[in-house]
């Protein structure tokens, strides 16, 4: 069998459909939408705003509340520095989650330094963010709540009828990172009342190097900083030639979800309860992270007693899986998500996250049950002659 692929929230292959919608904006339909006078811009720009009606058409928005960045990192960064900025002289006060992507907290940190406040939301045992606390946490100079969609880590999905109910009340911009489930989750962001929105092409079967963002143009209209400044393309607010060909795969991408995504959603449920089934019937000391139920119907976040991770990962043969955010790989630290969340240390170690996505079949599923349940076993035999023998593990 050839090598499978199950890392789905890390990034996901392209669809062939997607690949053969892009491939003419490589080749023939070169042009740059920005060139008014010929065929050429006019076909390019035609290519962007059609791309524009399939992304608004997936979450319920309007093609002109569409703005393209490069991925859901400058998404993020744009909608929390663009919009702190705008509004520093209505307040200083921003409040996120312990367990957002990095690209989140990392320009929160930033801000911190530029004089904003910040409140970082704790999260309950599954992972999700508690409407309550973020309710105390406002105060008069709040001018900013950045809350997921759901973590990519453990699948939770957070609140967010709640959470963009309390924000529209008090007269706050909400953001959500909706890089994780957007095509998993039905998502309308006028009944969410989210204000911003980030969104990713590689995690939705789309190409690499191209994101896009919401941005509310209903009252109250949202007015960002622009964090790049030049040609003024993006209504301003984003300079910098388009990526055509890119722009058109996301649009496809974002079509295609549309399409399949409430049987997908099904399919992929099931596949996971299989997944999961197989191993906790064949493994003892197996722990399920994040909520039982409400979490993003691929993901299987799993720690297993008396086995290293790492190690874990290394013995699957041909499997393709993560421990923790593929953001953060390269850290030998346990993961943030799984600390913030009260997941003891050695289980956070120990943690293996499954994302199973749209090519993933039930052979596959069935093979890489074998291939955890051996692999477990044998660690934990190594494990138990090197404590006989006196060895630390």
């Amino acid at each position: 069998m050839k090598a499978i692929y199950m890392d789905h929230h890390a990034t996901t292959p392209m669809d062939p459909k997607v690949l053969e919608a892009m491939m003419p904006y490589f080749l023939e339909n070169f042009g740059n939408p920005a060139s008014v006078t010929h065929s050429y811009g006019w076909t390019a720009n035609e290519a962007v705003e059609k791309a524009r009606t399939q992304i608004a058409n997936l979450i319920g928005a309007t093609p002109k509340e569409i703005l393209f960045t490069s991925g859901a990192t400058e998404s993020d960064n744009l909608a929390i520095r663009g919009s702190a900025h705008a509004l520093r002289q209505k307040g200083n006060h921003i409040i996120t989650c312990q367990t957002e992507h990095k690209a989140v907290l990392d320009t929160c940190k930033v801000l911190e330094k530029e004089g904003f406040t910040l409140s970082f939301l704790p999260v309950d045992r599954y992972g999700g963010v508690d409407p309550d606390h973020l309710q105390r946490a406002i105060t008069p100079k709040t001018i900013l709540i950045s809350i997921m969609l759901a973590n990519g880590e453990v699948g939770t999905i957070h609140p967010i009828p709640e959470i963009g109910k309390i924000a529209q009340e008090h007269e706050i911009l909400f953001h959500c990172d909706a890089v994780q489930g957007i095509e998993r989750i039905p998502v309308d962001v006028d009944q969410l009342k989210i204000d911003l929105m980030s969104l990713s092409g590689h995690k939705i079967y789309g190409p690499k190097g191209i994101g896009a963002l919401y941005i509310r143009k209903k009252l109250p209209r949202i007015r960002l900083e622009p964090l790049l400044r030049g040609g003024g393309q993006e209504q301003g607010v984003r300079s910098g030639t388009l990526n055509v060909p890119g722009i058109v795969g996301l649009g496809k991408a974002c079509e295609i979800a549309k399409e399949v995504l409430p049987q997908e959603a099904v399919i992929l449920k099931d596949l996971r309860n299989l997944l999961f089934k197989g191993i906790l019937s064949n493994l003892d000391g197996v722990h399920l992270n994040g909520h039982p139920e409400n979490r993003l119907s691929g993901n299987l976040n799993l720690s297993f007693e008396s086995v290293e991770g790492e190690s874990l990962l290394l013995g699957l043969k041909g499997v393709a899986v993560s421990s923790g955010s593929a953001c953060a790989s390269a850290s030998r630290e346990p993961s943030y998500v799984l600390k913030a969340m009260g997941v003891r240390e050695d289980l956070a170690y120990s943690s293996i996250r499954f994302g199973i996505g749209r090519f993933n079949t039930q052979e596959e599923v069935d093979h890489v049950i074998g291939e955890v349940v051996e692999r477990t076993k044998k660690l934990r035999q190594m494990s138990r002659h090197f404590e006989k023998a006196g060895v630390m593990v």
